[in-house]
């Protein structure tokens, strides 16, 4: 099947689902339909997926979810263990029984998508453009099903809303595309735990828009681990909105996926507003894990900063692409990136490309990328100490990994996370029990 053909069967298998819903979400529909015929999926000719060729799917045929699997093992077997707000989706549906919706704070919304469209009416395709990728213009004609997190003015989330997407394993693989709104009253507060596993023989396209929408003084910090498959495909993209001194904190974790793609949109607006984006992406065998981020900078005093590290084996491929855009009269901001990429095999490859692009005169930027193998001055320093060689490798290839996840705050993430880069990293290594 030619990537053409694939993209008129996408649009047909979304076409019954236009019709679903009120009017006004019928006419968005429609016209991402008309975007999504216009732009096709990505293809290498395209400077943004260089890298990352998409062509391997238009030899795949997903269906769409129609009934709910049996996942309670999965559901058991995956979960954080996060106490308080859960909501659980399975293919991308929303398992009422699964989740936990009570108790819920005063001045906080937390509706699943599905049934509730007209709540999601202000805030959905207001951030992320369904031009923006075909990707994005697929999962606005077709999205199936997601969560709108509505944080009132000064409303304050105690806990995390912990979002588990649960994959299983379909005889034919299924199509997922959840939509997640997150908006953030002035001086609002709250944490998001965005969390993709599943089977390991589940081999699905999870095809997700995430929107996030900040108001003046409003705090996020939103946390994704994608865990899915080695058979997986996982494309994402992510779009936040930031008003005057809000500050958005992003911790984004890539260990599954046969090809994995998370975009990441950036919109600084008012005066004072802050973000700070930490990645880690960990692979293995034939893993292709690709990360864009873009912050524009479009307001004076606002700030930036970047810190995504990889660790590659095999015959795994990376790729990371971070851009920062200092608007003309965007005065007086901080903007810093930095990208370090950790090689275990000679097979390995990584396309690193951080950009800085300023129209601006009185700023403080910096960008960097380093690639290349432990160190072996330090490898010398444990192994002066008794440890064997593949012992002082493992435990400094965790340690390269803990600069990023030591900055999470939530210890039973923090712990999965850790428990999970130490389980993927080479057997030879021997960790098992040290973390």
């Amino acid at each position: 099947m030619s990537l053409a053909e694939f993209t008129d069967q996408w649009l047909s298998a979304v076409t019954p689902q236009i019709s679903e819903g009120p009017g006004w979400l019928t006419d968005l529909r429609q016209g991402a339909v008309e975007q999504f015929a216009v732009l096709g999926l990505p293809h290498a000719r395209l400077e943004n997926w260089k890298y990352t060729d998409v062509k391997a799917l238009a030899k795949r045929q997903f269906s769409l979810p129609n009934e709910q699997a049996d996942a309670a093992a999965l559901i058991k077997e995956s979960s954080l263990g996060l106490d308080g707000i859960r909501l659980v989706f399975i293919d991308g549906i929303f398992s009422e029984k699964a989740s936990t919706l009570n108790s819920l704070p005063q001045g906080v919304q937390v509706l699943p998508l599905a049934k509730n469209a007209n709540a999601a009416k202000p805030v959905l395709g207001q951030t992320a453009a369904a031009n923006f990728s075909g990707f994005t213009a697929l999962n606005l004609a077709g999205w199936q099903d997601g969560v709108l997190i509505d944080l009132a003015a000064n409303a304050v989330l105690e806990q995390p809303v912990y979002l588990q997407f649960v994959a299983t394993a379909q005889e034919n693989p299924v199509l997922v595309q959840p939509r997640i709104l997150i908006k953030a009253g002035t001086h609002a507060q709250g944490t998001i735990v965005e969390h993709y596993a599943g089977a390991d023989e589940a081999a699905n396209l999870t095809n997700v828009v995430t929107e996030v929408d900040l108001a003046d003084g409003a705090n996020i910090t939103h946390y994704k681990l994608q865990q899915e498959s080695s058979k997986q495909y996982h494309i994402a993209s992510m779009h936040i909105d930031q008003k005057r001194d809000s500050r958005f904190t992003s911790h984004n974790v890539c260990l599954g996926g046969k090809l994995a793609r998370q975009d990441i949109q950036v919109e600084l607006s008012g005066e004072g507003a802050e973000v700070n984006l930490n990645g880690l992406y960990l692979g293995n065998g034939r893993q292709h894990l690709d990360n864009h981020t873009l912050v524009n900078h479009n307001a004076p005093h606002t700030n930036s900063n970047e810190d995504y590290k990889g660790i590659l084996n095999d015959r795994s491929r990376g790729v990371f692409n971070g851009r920062a855009v200092v608007h003309k009269d965007a005065q007086k901001i901080e903007a810093h990136q930095s990208n370090a990429n950790l090689l275990l095999s000679d097979k390995a490859e990584i396309d690193t490309k951080p950009e800085l692009e300023i129209y601006a005169d009185d700023v403080k930027c910096s960008h960097g990328s380093t690639t290349g193998q432990l160190d072996e001055n330090a490898l010398f320093a444990l192994r002066s100490r008794g440890l064997g060689e593949e012992m002082a490798r493992g435990l400094l290839t965790l340690a390269f990994a803990n600069e990023v996840i030591d900055r999470i705050e939530i210890p039973a993430v923090h712990d999965r996370l850790e428990d999970a880069v130490a389980g993927r990293l080479p057997e030879k290594f021997n960790l098992k029990g040290l973390v």
